[in-house]
């Protein structure tokens, strides 16, 4: 059993429950490995339970002795036919989900499940066989990253450097945002590679909306250019933002670029220094500490509160636990990687993000991303 599987089990015991229902994409991807299902449609839950299950007679195509089922369909049989520790439960005509939700119940009682991700109709269809007990730990589940996770978040993070170094050669009047973004996907792919969400391209004043849908608007002169997008590698994400000017930068936009700069480095420092406080045995540090360091120099500077949370976990998800925001109640621990992405926005006049990826080691954190943060003026 490899260890992914050995802390799911310590749920399964610390939740006193006979079982858990995966029901995520990301975390079936995290604990078999198979990347192949719909992100929006249901295609596959993964049963785990606390011992080895007995095969449901007619049911399983696999010899018993597994520590759980991965239920799905026809389409996917022979893909994952091969996923170590799991035997497979086929929806059939023969065979539907209530057969083997009810088959499964025999053995099982009491069953964790992810509430966030299960629907109404799905709950109502599991409560006739099981009692379901929501489960906060699946939701942090890929909280702490191994070795080998970090690995593929570095090697995505490094082809996203290079896809900005390419980018940037390619900004020019007259450029659409879309136009930009259909460059930077299409050199993402052809590094073997894929993006982690549609980039984000922004000009001008549209760079004042966090989260701006990218459009056909033409680059002009004297413009701010924000570029956020992710690259996914061996089915780890990354995320970058990085905020330019296509002319000649006036002193208003300098100043606000600096201040969300000099915003991240402060955030980057105090965290440092808090997780070494930290890992002297004195008081856990909370992620929301970190987001009020740069929160509030922004702020001080005489500018809008950030409007998003200053950084969130990424792995499978580009968007994962922990969370750095004034409410969230995370600790740091070893291992965490997250983003850190301060941003000031004016509305109508346009925006600065500046956007990093890091990974928290014992003596601190080490930066992932590595494409340059000095105001860059084409």
């Amino acid at each position: 059993m490899n260890n992914k599987l050995k802390h799911l089990k310590s749920i399964i015991a610390k939740n006193r429950i006979d079982a858990v229902l995966i029901s995520s994409v990301p975390n079936i991807i995290y604990l078999d490995g198979y990347s192949g299902f719909s992100y929006f449609e249901r295609e596959a839950f993964l049963l785990i339970s606390k011992k080895i299950v007995t095969q449901p007679q007619g049911l399983a195509h696999k010899t018993p002795g597994v520590f759980g089922y991965l239920i799905t369909d026809g389409r996917y049989s022979e893909a994952v036919s091969k996923i170590p520790y799991f035997g497979i439960l086929e929806i059939s005509n023969k065979n539907s989900l209530d057969d083997i939700f009810k088959s499964l119940s025999k053995n099982i009682k009491k069953i964790g499940i992810e509430e966030y991700n299960i629907s109404l109709s799905e709950s109502k269809k599991l409560k006739k066989y099981f009692k379901l007990i929501p489960s906060k730990d699946l939701r942090n589940l890929r909280i702490i990253k191994e070795k080998n996770e970090v690995l593929k978040i570095k090697k995505a993070c490094q082809i996203g450097d290079e896809a900005f170094d390419f980018i940037v050669k390619k900004i020019k009047s007259g450029i659409t945002e879309k136009e930009l973004a259909f460059k930077l996907e299409y050199f993402i792919k052809k590094k073997h590679a894929d993006i982690s969400f549609p980039p984000i391209v922004a000009f001008g004043k549209n760079s004042s909306i966090p989260h701006h849908q990218t459009s056909s608007e033409k680059l002009r002169t004297n413009s701010i250019v924000l570029l956020d997008f992710g690259v996914k590698f061996e089915n780890y994400c990354s995320d970058m933002t990085r905020t330019v000017f296509f002319g000649k930068a006036d002193e208003k936009f300098k100043k606000i670029y600096n201040t969300t700069l000099e915003s991240q480095q402060k955030a980057i420092k105090f965290l440092n220094s808090s997780f070494i406080i930290h890992n002297s045995k004195t008081k856990p540090v909370k992620t929301a500490s970190i987001d009020k360091a740069a929160r509030q120099y922004i702020i001080r500077s005489g500018y809008p509160t950030i409007p998003h949370s200053l950084g969130h976990g990424i792995g499978i998800d580009v968007h994962e636990s922990p969370r750095l925001s004034p409410k969230s109640k995370d600790i740091l621990k070893e291992g965490m990687v997250f983003s850190i992405e301060p941003g000031i926005y004016i509305p109508n006049y346009g925006g600065v993000r500046i956007e990093d990826i890091v990974v928290l080691e014992n003596k601190g954190i080490c930066l992932l991303t590595h494409s340059p943060k000095h105001l860059i003026e084409i």
